[in-house]
């Protein structure tokens, strides 16, 4: 078991079990698995993972995680925003209704490029990003519709990436942001800066650590993305070169309550177990737990 938070909102995701939407990224663990994981750390709450990861009936989905005593509070949608509108929206539909039915509350939205992966993408035309931008907006208000928040999710290999991309969504649309420590890192932004120029843009919190030299590379396209992952980019919060506590310092002190959900993009070869995920994990949760108890000693 964790140590007890009081201050901060903690949740997990597949992805740091390995769990991901790419064809061939590694060796997949059963959910049973990831959530007995979960459980044992004494997360309560989690993301879904990919579409078709875990159950798409809403009552099977709520009796998968309930077997371990955790909520579900959304999850990650990367659509090809820019064409084919059409196309993202009724997947961004099916998606919502799925995630409302569940007792889910927000849809992290990235724009993808069409490709399969995150290791190569194309430049818009001004046309493109205007279209990626309305189809955002149009998933906001399908969202709304059932009752869920939406954000975009900054993503390195989609096209909002690059800190002049965040700049431009954020005067461009309306949405607020997944602010994701590692892809803004990777993609050039200080994730910390941008909760203190943005804090009302703030939507929702991935939280990772990255190691910045390596992170350099992929930045310069001296390493892909996917090779970076299997390199060990991420590591537990408090071992790398992100300051988590100054970021949630400043996301608590913009009055942000959501989510703060621990993500390590994992890859796992064939035969790895959840040792080393879990491991590091519950690393990410010791430091959350530093970070929570600072939080409450400035209250006294």
């Amino acid at each position: 078991m964790t140590e007890q938070l009081h201050s901060l909102r903690i949740a997990a995701a597949p992805i740091s079990w390995g769990v991901c939407e790419v064809p061939g990224w590694g060796h997949v663990l059963e959910p049973t698995t990831v959530l007995a994981e979960m459980a044992g750390l004494g997360i309560t709450a989690t993301e879904f993972g990919p579409p078709g990861y875990l159950p798409e009936d809403p009552v099977e989905l709520r009796k998968a995680l309930s077997a371990y005593g955790i909520d579900p509070i959304g999850g990650f949608l990367a659509l090809a925003l820019h064409r084919a509108p059409s196309t993202a929206l009724a997947a961004a539909r099916t998606a919502a209704a799925l995630f409302a039915a569940a007792g889910a509350e927000i849809l992290v939205l990235a724009a993808a490029t069409g490709h399969d992966g995150y290791d190569t993408r194309t430049p818009l035309t001004d046309h493109e990003w205007r279209t990626l931008v309305d189809t955002a907006a149009s998933v906001g208000d399908i969202a709304a519709e059932h009752g869920l928040r939406v954000a975009l999710h900054p993503h390195v290999g989609t096209h909002v990436e690059t800190a002049a991309e965040v700049d431009r969504f954020l005067a461009d649309s309306d949405l607020d942001l997944c602010l994701d420590t590692g892809h803004l890192l990777i993609g050039g932004t200080d994730p910390v800066e941008l909760a203190r120029r943005h804090a009302d843009r703030i939507g929702h919190i991935h939280l990772k650590d990255v190691r910045a030299a390596l992170a350099a590379e992929v930045r310069s396209g001296a390493v892909e993305y996917s090779e970076a992952v299997r390199r060990g980019i991420y590591v537990p919060l408090g071992a790398g070169d992100v300051d988590i506590a100054a970021l949630v310092r400043e996301a608590h002190a913009g009055g942000y309550r959501g989510w703060y959900v621990i993500e390590q993009d994992t890859a796992l070869a064939p035969g790895d177990s959840a040792e080393i995920p879990t491991a590091n994990a519950r690393e990410s949760l010791r430091h959350l737990a530093e970070i929570d108890a600072g939080l409450a000693s400035a209250r006294i």
